[in-house]
């Protein structure tokens, strides 16, 4: 292994995989405030610090496998006027946070393009972490949206399921990071979310 090419890399990437991560909890935090659930806000999570969302296995893979994952945003349902929606809308929320974050990214690394008037020993590195950002972002709104639990497809899922359904449904949780392992190493994962991934971020950056 290079390790310069390594230590750069993760220099490039750190940036935008931290403020993604940190994005995506804070946007389940807030959804569910604004929906009359203070468990976020009460532990300190409504907070732009990366280190309050961090979970150490989830940077881990991301470093080994380019899949991460934070420290999932406490959320108590008991609080909405309607539990079922309400889970629906706070499931959203994270995604739709990096959808909105890929495409400022983009944005930006046509602009700087377009107008270069920063050096080019700074417009190269941050070039390359706003084109990071896009992947990255995209990659944590796919991942997501896959219907296994704990992910926030799920969470989706069941807020269309009928009540009783998704009760059942919510039962698979517990066993829900193992069958993510056994798609990931089979490769499955790959093969469903890949094509998304990459047709986006070329959309956004073509």
């Amino acid at each position: 292994m290079d390790i310069n090419h390594f230590i750069q890399q993760i220099i490039i990437l750190a940036p935008p995989f931290l403020l993604a991560l940190t994005f995506h909890e804070l946007a389940h935090g807030y959804v569910a405030w604004n929906l009359g659930d203070p468990t976020a806000k009460n532990a300190g999570r409504l907070t732009m610090n990366p280190l309050k969302h961090l979970d150490p296995l989830g940077v881990i893979a991301f470093i080994i496998m380019k899949i991460g994952w934070a420290k999932p945003v406490p959320i108590n349902p008991n609080y909405f006027k309607n539990p079922q929606k309400g889970m629906l809308l706070v499931a959203l929320a994270g995604p739709a946070a990096n959808v909105i974050l890929a495409v400022a990214s983009a944005i930006l690394v046509k602009i700087l393009l377009a107008v270069p008037i920063i050096p080019m020993f700074v417009l190269k590195p941050l070039v390359g972490m706003l084109v990071a950002s896009v992947w990255i972002n995209i990659m944590l709104a796919v991942f997501n949206c896959l219907p296994i639990p704990p992910l926030d497809g799920s969470k989706v899922l069941m807020g269309i399921l009928p009540a009783q359904t998704a009760r059942s449904y919510a039962k698979l949780e517990p066993f829900g990071f193992i069958l993510l392992l056994v798609l990931f190493y089979t490769g499955v994962i790959s093969k469903v979310i890949m094509p998304v991934i990459n047709f986006a971020n070329g959309l956004l950056l073509g």
